[in-house]
């Protein structure tokens, strides 16, 4: 563009933009630009997640089978480790300490090995959410999908690990005389319960060890506490019938005691509904819902954080 001076010369200007003038922010809003790797509004970040959903049980199956890959005994290892817990437990608790006190062994064996196959669902949740985005940021820099589809897909992968072990679980409960009945049809509901719950827990220490890596060190020793304190080993109410109510009432409403004891509910003839905390299956439902909305929204509101550090 040109322009003739006063004294007659012909001088160059350069054209003004219709942009000139204008923020980066208007810039954007003029334009319909959006920062990458925002994040999306909750309703579209659960569309997204649902439309990963092929991605996240194709994932869940490959960290399954790649789990035991290195060992000779391979899958038997998801049935196996869980026993030889039970079985270590037994001894120490069982046999010297005498934790099952007040029940018979024909009780107390499927009551202790249910409660190791319960809880451990639980704790490996937990211990793969803690690692879920630490442990994959090349997944996750590399790729743009939701990032709850990691510790959604580590909580299916226990998931399917005890659907494996509950064939062990059936067989151990029966051979000390417990046999099938309608209650055994409440192993459905407290399994959905339960993943919820644990889908949630993994999703709330997902966010939490990406952005403090350390908890997946100081992990073991928190689910070790939890795991005395849920009754995995020892029936709540019979240990603790000398000390004050209100002790053996919080152990027992804690997620995993309750859990536990809703398996146990339905599977063992001899563990009837005087071991249950008052409506449990309210507080059951209550937890997983809690945990399940609140840990995905807790973790959807840093969407946009994971992997940037």
């Amino acid at each position: 563009m040109s322009e003739t001076t006063h004294d007659g010369t012909v001088a160059m200007t350069k054209p003004v933009s219709p942009d000139e003038g204008l923020t980066p922010a208007r810039l954007a809003a003029k334009y319909g630009l959006s920062v990458s790797g925002a994040r999306p509004s909750l309703k579209e970040y659960v569309r997204q997640l649902w439309g990963r959903r092929h991605f996240i049980l194709a994932f869940s199956q490959a960290k399954l089978t790649a789990q035991y890959s290195q060992a000779k005994l391979g899958q038997l290892w998801q049935v196996a480790t869980p026993l030889l817990n039970a079985l270590v437990y037994f001894l120490i608790f069982g046999l010297i300490l005498d934790a099952g006190r007040g029940m018979e062994k024909d009780v107390y064996i499927p009551f202790l090995v249910t409660g190791v196959f319960v809880f451990t669902f639980t704790q490996s949740s937990a211990m793969a959410g803690v690692r879920a985005i630490a442990g994959n940021l090349g997944l996750v820099r590399a790729l743009h999908f939701p990032r709850a589809s990691l510790p959604v897909s580590f909580a299916l992968q226990q998931l399917q690990q005890l659907l494996a072990s509950m064939i062990v679980l059936f067989l151990v409960v029966v051979g000390f005389g417990s046999y099938p009945s309608l209650s055994w049809l409440l192993v459905l509901p407290v399994l959905v319960l339960q993943f919820l719950f644990n889908t949630g827990l993994a999703l709330v220490v997902a966010r939490m060890g990406a952005k403090t890596p350390d908890l997946a060190q100081l992990m073991p020793f928190i689910m070790r506490t939890w795991m005395y304190a849920s009754g995995v080993m020892f029936s709540i109410p019979i240990m603790l019938k000398d000390k004050p109510d209100w002790i053996a009432d919080v152990l027992q409403w804690n997620p995993a005691a309750v859990y536990m004891d809703l398996m146990r509910f339905a599977l063992i003839d001899g563990y009837g509904s005087e071991n249950l905390p008052p409506h449990v299956w309210a507080v059951a439902l209550g937890w997983a819902v809690v945990l399940a909305v609140g840990g995905f929204v807790y973790f959807w509101k840093a969407e946009e954080r994971y992997g940037r550090g």
